[in-house]
């Protein structure tokens, strides 16, 4: 399929968003990243995937360090490399992953900031995909086996997380309509539809900005 597009996909946890880019890429025959990140920015880094695992959107515990850098430390380079933290790191490490992939054809990216990573790449369509915390309570129950009085507060604390890591990493806000070229709600269209409507709307998106389709 003659696709250059790269779709990042921004979630809620329990919203859907990783079937979303799934089903996605499975309609479009095009690659598919998530944890699967993980595994390849090890590879090209020799670093350990444990390493990567135990980082995986989390942003760094160093209060120091972001006293010094700011609110948006990752923008300003004033410390080297070396001097980072781990996970500030191991950031930088799979930003250059995700930057060759992106490269290298259409895919779908989900989470780690992709978005923000490839701001200044051309064909990239950034997703959000939310739904209603009752929605997102019952996935967590049945699809992550959360224990029903566990299941809402799972689904708090790890948007806290994934809000915290984004925020730290860009000078953006995670969730934000204006963050994205495209915000659903899987609770009202389903995984299908959301899926769906990403792939019509990337035909009108580049027939606006004149884009071969």
């Amino acid at each position: 399929m003659n696709n250059q597009t790269v779709f990042t996909i921004g979630r809620q946890f329990g919203s859907g968003g990783r079937q979303v880019g799934r089903l996605l890429a499975d309609k479009l025959g095009i690659p598919f990243y998530d944890k699967e990140l993980i595994a390849i920015s090890a590879q090209d880094s020799g670093l350990s995937e444990a390493l990567f695992t135990n980082a995986d959107e989390k942003a760094t515990s160093s209060i120091f360090y972001s006293l010094v850098m700011g609110n948006y430390p990752m923008a300003s380079g004033a410390l080297g490399v070396t001097e980072m933290p781990l996970n500030d790191q191991l950031f930088l490490i799979q930003s250059k992953t995700i930057k060759r992939l992106a490269e290298e054809g259409p895919c779908v990216i989900v989470g780690r900031c992709a978005d923000y990573i490839l701001r200044d790449s051309e064909h990239v369509l950034n997703v959000f995909v939310h739904a209603s915390l009752e929605s997102r309570t019952e996935r967590a129950i049945k699809v992550y086996e959360i224990a029903e009085n566990k299941a809402e507060d799972a689904c708090l604390k790890a948007d806290k997380q994934r809000a915290n890591f984004y925020n730290y990493y860009s000078d953006r806000k995670w969730g934000m309509c204006r963050t994205y070229d495209l915000s659903l709600d899987s609770s009202k269209l389903g995984i299908e539809g959301c899926a769906e409507l990403i792939i019509n709307y990337e035909k009108l998106w580049k027939v606006h900005h004149g884009k071969s389709i």
